[in-house]
């Protein structure tokens, strides 16, 4: 089995080199894609490696790449389309939630839309608003739309690879900030299901829930709680829809107690609704509310003060001591 220490961008690299080689009905659009190889380099030497008709340079209009990919869709191709930054891609929210979405079941069936959206999002890199947010809560919300977010470069290499051979439309999250961390990546392992959560690290009395960024911060955390003797499991949800609750409620059960953690403000965010389904399923084992950590309900604050909107281990500590301490 041929295993490879990479980061998360490197295996996103290696997955869509790998998916273009594979199928010739593949193709990578987007801002600055072909000869800049993208802003954060995932693209970088595709466009030289299998042309300008297969990794195509577009115009700065997302609307318009969104509905080319939708348009080549139609046609038998798995476009591959890149949003340079999490803030724009609102010009393509349109296409996005009204065709991509709805076309499947506007045809009743009888229309498949294969387009993958990549998404960098989140903070932690000292950019700006529209260069940090976490959008994932409205495409969730969109039925249609299947949206996931790897948190490991194993994962990224292989939920892309999976996102690429799927028939429904997949908004592809990346954790900017965890580009280059590097890990091990199997390229010979036959992966899991793409919506399946994963156990990361096995624990007996609470639960922390994540996904993409976040994912290491939980792992931090149950590291230290550790230290003060209490055994944290940590779940990586990998999918924000649909949501795993299957995995969720397993852990719960046996913990009794759940914290979940996303960048993304908590205000309507993709906690809530694993908050209400829990406390739905698992009611009678719970030993505290559902608690959530997460950004605050305002815009992306100034570079200088992301440390402060972002949750970090301190906040997910003293979750895990409020929680704990019912």
């Amino acid at each position: 089995m041929a295993t490879q220490k990479m980061s998360l961008a490197k295996a996103l690299n290696e997955s869509l080199r790998k998916a273009l080689d594979t199928d010739p009905k593949v193709l990578i659009m987007g801002e600055d894609v072909g000869k800049l190889g993208g802003v954060f380099r995932i693209t970088d030497g595709l466009q030289k490696d299998f042309g300008e008709d297969r990794v195509i340079d577009t115009p700065l209009a997302e609307s318009g790449i969104v509905g080319t990919a939708i348009g080549l869709a139609l046609r038998g191709y798995r476009p591959i389309v890149e949003i340079q930054f999490d803030g724009f891609v609102f010009p393509a929210y349109d296409q996005i939630v009204t065709q991509l979405a709805k076309m499947h079941a506007r045809a009743l069936g009888k229309i498949k839309l294969p387009v993958v959206v990549r998404i960098p999002y989140g903070g932690g890199i000292g950019a700006v608003e529209h260069h940090s947010e976490s959008p994932e809560a409205l495409f969730a919300h969109v039925a249609g739309l299947k949206v996931v977010s790897p948190s490991n470069a194993s994962d990224a290499y292989w939920m892309m690879q999976q996102a690429v051979q799927s028939d429904d439309p997949i908004i592809f999250f990346e954790p900017k900030r965890r580009y280059w961390d590097k890990g091990d990546v199997e390229t010979d392992l036959i992966p899991g299901p793409l919506h399946k959560a994963a156990t990361v690290r096995e624990g007996s009395d609470l639960t922390l829930v994540a996904y993409g960024p976040m994912v290491k911060v939980c792992l931090e955390a149950a590291a230290a709680a550790q230290e003060e003797g209490k055994s944290i499991e940590v779940l990586d949800l990998r999918s924000m829809s649909p949501i795993d609750f299957d995995a969720v409620q397993a852990s719960v059960e046996k913990t009794g107690r759940l914290v979940v953690v996303h960048e993304a403000p908590v205000f309507y965010g993709s906690g809530a609704e694993i908050a209400a389904r829990i406390t739905e399923r698992c009611f009678y084992h719970l030993e505290a509310p559902v608690l959530r950590v997460g950004g605050y309900h305002a815009p992306y604050p100034p570079a200088r003060l992301e440390d402060e909107y972002l949750p970090g281990l301190d906040r997910v500590l003293d979750a895990v001591d409020r929680s704990l301490a019912y």
